[in-house]
Formats: C-alpha cells, structure tokens, sequence
C-alpha cells in the first residue's frame, strides 16, 4: 500500500508540476501579445468569450486567465461585463486540457522531456528556451499521468477499496451529490481543476469508478476551481471581486442545471462520443482498463461548459446584476479609491503581466493627478484666491506618494522572473514616474511664486501677463500630449514632443529677453521680475521632464 500511495501522489506531483511548467513556458511564449489582446476586449459578450476560449486554449490554465481577468477589472483596464464575458469562455478553454489527457501519447512523454531539456538547457535563444519549458511541461504532465495510473492499478484488486468507490457510482441524487462534493474538495486541495480531471480519468481508467460517477465528479471541479477567482478577489476592488462572484455563481447554477437532467446529460455524452467520435463504450473493459472513458470524460467535460456558456450568454446582463446586488460596495472603498493607490496590488506581483497593466493605470492615474495640479495653479493668478490654491499642496502629497508607491512595486516586479521586454517595460514605467513626479515639484515651484505674489499684492505687466499665459498654455498642450502618450502607450509620440520642447524652450529665451529689455526700460520691477524668470524656469523644466516621459513612451530611453 505505501508503494501505491508514493507511486500515486509522485505521479500528482510530476502532472500538477509539468502542468505549471507548461502553463508558465505558454504565457512566456504569448508574451506581451497576450495582455494586449486581453486589455483589447470587446463589449460584445460573444467576442469577449472567443477571446477568453482562444486564450485559456492556449496557454492552458483558466486560473491563470481568471487571475489576469480580476487584475485587469481591478486596474479598471475592463469593464466587469467584459470580464466576466471572457470568463465564460475561459471555461471552455480549459477543457482542452482534458482533450489532450484523452489522447493515448503516454508514450511520448519522456521523448517530450528529453527534447525539452535539450531546448531549455542547452539553446542560447530565449525563444527556444520558453518552447523547451512548453514540451518540458507537456512531456511530464503525461509522464505524471502514466506514473498515476500504474500507482492506482493495483487498487482495482482491493476488494476494500473497490467497496468503498461502490458510493461513488452515480446511481441516485444523494451519489451525484457525493461525487460533486469529492470534486470539488479534491480540486481546492490541489488548487487545479485540471490535476483533478486527471485524477479522475486516472481513477476511471483503472476501472474504479463508472463513467457516471466520473461526471458527476467533473462536475464537482467545475465549482471547485472557482476558488482561484474567489482568492484572488479578496482584497480587491469592487468590480474584481464582482468578476469573481459572476464565476462562481456561472459555475454554480450551471452544475445545478446539469444535475436536474443528469441522466440525459450523461446519454447525451455517450451518444455524441460513440456515434459521431467513433469511440467504444466508456465502461467497457479491455485488458483490465476502460480505454474509452478518457475521451468521454473530457467530451463531458467540454460540453458541460459548453451548454453553460450558450445558457449564460443570452442572460450575461442578469448574472452581473446578481453578482453586483451579492458584492455591494463599501463606503470606506469611495474614500480610499480617492486618497490612496488605486490599482496596484501586491499578490499580482508573481504575474508580471497583470502586475505592469496595473502600473500603467496607476502612471495614468498619476499624470491626470499632475495636470489637474497644473490647471488649478495656473488658474489661480487669475482668480488670486489663497484658500483655492492651496489644494496644489494636496495634489503634490499624493503625487509624492503615488511615486514612492509605483517605484517600489516596480522594483518588486523586477525581482520576479520577467523577460527582458519586461525588464525594459519597468524601466520606461520607472522613468516616467519620476518625471511626472517632477513636473508636480515644478508646478509646486509656480504656485509658491504665485502665493508669494498675492500676499505681496504684486501684478505682471500686461506684457508679462500675456507670456505667461501663452507659455502656460503650449506647456499644458505638452503635458495633455504625454498623458495622451501615455493611455495609448504611443511609440510614435516623439516627433510632436520635439516640435513643442522646442516651441516652449524657444518662447522661454524671447521671453527673458523682453523681461530683460523691460527692467532696462522701467516698466518692471525687479521684485516681480526675479518672480516671473522663477516661472520661466519652471515651465521651461516642465517642459524638459515632459520630452523625458515622452523618450519613455517611445522606447527611446
């Protein structure tokens, strides 16, 4: 028995293991590619569950697509009905990874190591390298698969064991519900409904459980695997935990459907799979082993989410309303989405490529903070009014902090095991915050000018009124630039970011030169003159930091 459980639980590890490797080398290999199109997502719920199917298919994990889905709806880069549209069909993309079970390529899996270890350890190209991961991955998944299936061989002449998997057959309502009950533990515990499903044609394989049993345990992963969304929920905002509620009760109430018309779901399955797919009866027994029931098991799984996504589509709006009216939002989340970080989030730090979209907002955030200072100050030597412009120092505080802040969670996605164009992605992420930063410390310099003027009670010439108005202007038009850079990360920003730094550094050096000619005159005085070259300098800074967040945009630097 000690023999059965170490062969049994090795081959866990080594399936759950290459599954991990596989998913991870398959995410390295889509790459950026892979969140733009995710961050691209239509409104329309039938594309959006495409995309979501399309994806799950190829990188193999929905926990790893639902994980990306929260963050995203998190850093409000979708909409929760977009989410939850491609979590729809992340269901169904990850039923491929039962299909590629079904299939009898055990005899592959160690060729499969061996041509991945050959890529991965002895390629120089990275490219070769994340293939390697993928057949690595792909080649101990069956491999694990193999090794648990001969772990549980012996169990099928266990009269003890047989007797007990006797309570797992199916036959009545309280069965089916045991068998979900079992399904969905076992897949909390390994956190992987695919691992589960493995088991589980492991299991039936061998002849220890009926075909029925099986389903009904498949569909006991289906709510099982909701978890991952419901975790990574915690803690987030409202619209995130809301994407994680839709997913679960989608899986829910579509497993209480399938229950209410089990019998005819199950010939259904059998029906489809012997008559159009060609495959024997799923209970039939060669050589000891159901060869068959693999291939039904996976079609069972497979139109299970089919059904349920077809169910679900037609009333997606009603889900999201359930999940809205289950999720209701807290006071305390209005004030912190006002005075503190808005999208960064720690436990995304592991996926680099949630944990930049994040940032990306968050920088987005932090440019709209910058130029919401920018008009408020500038505005103020109109209005004169002290108690208004002194909101720029509330603007510079939470600017100051949104630095600190994105720097630091930056600098912690650095520290995981990103790829090199993520690498260069944090970089350009870093310098652009600091610059915005810096345009605030800029800003901050005009506004104390500008406090300082009407304390003193002093007034600009209509001369200089009139510069500081035209150089305040074309520095406002760069700043929208940059942010606009930023939004639709704009590779081809640079040529307009030379004309206006240059238009601004220009006004600038005219614009000493007359405040030098009108001290020679006598139209100015040297108090409000040392004030207006102060403001000069900033704006011609300003302008400086706003071409470096423009370099970054473009990938120049």
């Amino acid at each position: 028995m000690q023999a059965i459980i170490f062969q049994t639980l090795g081959g866990l590890g080594l399936f759950i293991f290459g599954m991990r490797i596989m998913s991870d080398g398959l995410q390295k290999v889509a790459g950026k590619k892979l969140r733009t199109v995710l961050s691209a997502v239509s409104s329309n719920r039938v594309i959006a569950c495409a995309i979501g199917t399309a994806i799950t298919s190829i990188i193999q994990s929905s926990s790893a697509t639902t994980v990306m889905l929260v963050g995203f709806v998190d850093a409000g880069l979708m909409t929760l009905t977009q989410g939850v549209g491609v979590v729809l069909g992340a269901n169904i993309g990850t039923t491929v990874t039962a299909q590629l079970i079904a299939f009898n390529i055990c005899n592959y899996a160690l060729p499969a190591i061996a041509g991945g270890v050959l890529l991965k350890f002895f390629f120089v190209s990275k490219k070769w390298q994340r293939w390697g991961e993928v057949l690595l991955g792909f080649g101990m998944l069956f491999f694990g698969l193999a090794t648990m299936k001969a772990g549980l061989a012996p169990l099928r002449h266990e009269p003890t064991f047989v007797t007990f998997l006797i309570r797992f057959q199916a036959q009545s309502i309280n069965e089916i519900l045991l068998c979900i009950l079992v399904g969905s533990a076992l897949t909390v515990a390994v956190q992987s409904s695919s691992a589960t499903v493995g088991i589980i044609m492991a299991l039936a394989s061998q002849g220890l459980l009926s075909f029925e049993g099986s389903v009904a345990m498949i569909l006991g992963t289906n709510i099982g695997t909701t978890i991952t969304a419901q975790l990574a929920g915690i803690g987030s905002k409202v619209n995130a935990r809301r994407t994680a509620m839709a997913h679960t009760l989608f899986n829910v109430f579509g497993v209480v459907f399938i229950v209410l018309i089990f019998s005819y779901f199950v010939n259904a399955v059998i029906y489809l799979t012997t008559n159009l797919l060609g495959a024997a009866d799923p209970d039939l027994l060669v050589g000891g082993e159901k060869l068959f029931i693999s291939r039904h098991i996976a079609n069972a799984h497979t139109l299970f989410n089919v059904i349920n996504v077809i169910l679900f589509l037609f009333i997606l709006p009603y889900l999201i309303k359930i999940a809205i009216w289950l999720t209701p939002r807290g006071k305390k989340e209005y004030l912190d989405e006002i005075y503190h970080i808005k999208y960064l989030d720690r436990r995304y730090l592991d996926s680099p490529e949630v944990a930049l979209v994040q940032a990306w907002q968050e920088i987005i955030r932090m440019g709209e903070q910058a130029l919401t200072m920018f008009d408020e100050v500038i505005g103020a030597l109109k209005i004169r009014n002290p108690k208004k412009l002194a909101i720029w120092k509330g603007r510079e505080d939470v600017l100051d902090n949104l630095q600190r802040e994105i720097t630091d969670f930056l600098v912690k996605v650095m520290q995981q095991n990103i790829l090199v164009e993520e690498s260069k992605e944090i970089t350009a992420l870093m310098r652009m915050t600091n610059n915005i930063e810096r345009i605030g410390d800029e800003v901050e310099d005009i506004a104390e000018a500008i406090e300082e003027m009407i304390e003193e009670k002093f007034y600009f010439s209509p001369q200089a009124l009139q510069d500081y108005n035209t150089i305040s202007s074309e520095s406002r038009k760069f700043l929208a630039l940059v942010l606009e850079g930023i939004k639709e990360e704009n590779k081809e920003i640079m040529s307009e970011a030379v004309e206006v730094v240059n238009s601004i550094n220009r006004m600038a050096d005219e614009m000493r030169l007359s405040h030098q000619n009108r001290l020679v005159d006598g139209t100015c005085e040297i108090d409000r003159g040392m004030i207006f070259i102060d403001i000069l300098n900033a704006f011609e800074k300003t302008g400086g930091f706003c071409y470096n967040v423009a370099q970054a945009v473009a990938g120049v630097k």
